[in-house]
């Protein structure tokens, strides 16, 4: 009978064992006490405003699940250049595997990190400045994100100031702020490294049918022509539900969407038209891929950069 107990509890300790192994597999955090030293990057979505110069954002803190970046301090980042992949280091930590959604933005609207105000703020062609502010200065960033049992984690914030920055037109002139607070934090999301994919190609615009054309990556499935190009929220932010997005090249045509998790994508063209300093959503666009790819159907796999050429035949009516 001793024999028989003996076995039943190494049994039970095993089948304990495993359902722990199980746990941290499923993504919930590794309780083992071993960390991964994990780096965090920042990355931006191109603004569609033709008389935005630049946007600078003055980030003074990030925290994960409570705890500061090591290595960080108060640094102004020109958001509006970290387009195509293109990124800036922000510092790093010490996390254990296992998936997170506790972080922490804090944003200095009144100083930058040179001493000069404003903090946060759109540069215009003709040099001026316009303060960006919201009703608070830390956005809660509720985008998930996952720490594997890996030496190389690096974590992309992705800060899209299309979705972030609204314009108000007044009497004189237009002024431009953050959107509110719970869309400020919808339009930024994170993601491992790692595990993302790349669409990029080119699209010829034969016929004119633009002075711009901004390509929108969906998940498959989740464009809805008539929601996205009418706007939504308190902000009217059109195409709110891309993933991503990219504007094509005035120069060669070319486009590239970064940092893309495992899945299946569509591809959405839109035409904009110019008028004075500002570009207006004109349609949706006519477009044939060149290599018989299915552009509502893209498969993405980790480190698979997958090229989509396409030709524009016309405007969607």
């Amino acid at each position: 009978m001793k024999k028989y107990l003996k076995n039943g509890a190494l049994l039970g300790l095993t089948m304990m064992a495993m359902i722990a192994c199980s746990k941290s597999d499923d993504g919930e955090k590794n309780t083992d006490g071993e960390s991964y030293n994990t780096t965090f990057k920042i990355t931006d979505a191109p603004v569609d405003n033709a008389n935005i110069e630049a946007v600078f954002v003055t980030i003074s803190d990030v925290k994960v699940d409570g705890t500061s970046l090591e290595g960080f301090n108060t640094t102004t980042i020109e958001l509006s250049a970290l387009v195509n992949g293109k990124t800036e280091t922000l510092g790093n930590l010490d996390l254990q595997a296992g998936s997170y959604s506790d972080i922490v933005l804090e944003l200095d609207y009144d100083m930058d990190s040179f001493g000069n105000s404003p903090g946060c703020y759109v540069e215009m062609a003709d040099g001026s400045k316009d303060k960006l502010e919201a009703s608070s200065k830390k956005i809660n960033i509720s985008n998930a994100f996952e720490v594997f049992t890996s030496t190389s984690n690096e974590i992309i914030i992705d800060f899209d100031l299309r979705k972030a920055v609204k314009e108000e037109q007044g009497a004189v002139s237009s002024n431009f702020e953050f959107v509110s607070t719970s869309e400020l934090s919808a339009s930024i999301r994170t993601i491992n490294e790692e595990f993302t994919g790349e669409i990029s190609g080119t699209a010829n615009d034969t016929n004119n049918t633009s002075d711009k054309v901004v390509v929108y990556c969906y998940e498959k499935g989740a464009f809805d022509a008539e929601t996205e190009t009418e706007g939504q929220g308190s902000s009217n932010v059109t195409f709110a539900n891309a993933i991503t997005s990219a504007e094509v090249s005035a120069t060669n045509g070319s486009y590239s969407l970064n940092f893309l998790a495992e899945g299946e994508y569509e591809l959405v063209f839109a035409s904009y038209n110019k008028d004075g300093d500002a570009f207006y959503f004109n349609s949706l666009l006519e477009v044939e891929s060149t290599t018989g790819l299915n552009l509502g159907a893209i498969s993405v796999s980790a480190a698979l950069q997958i090229s989509a050429n396409v030709t524009i035949t016309g405007t969607k009516q």
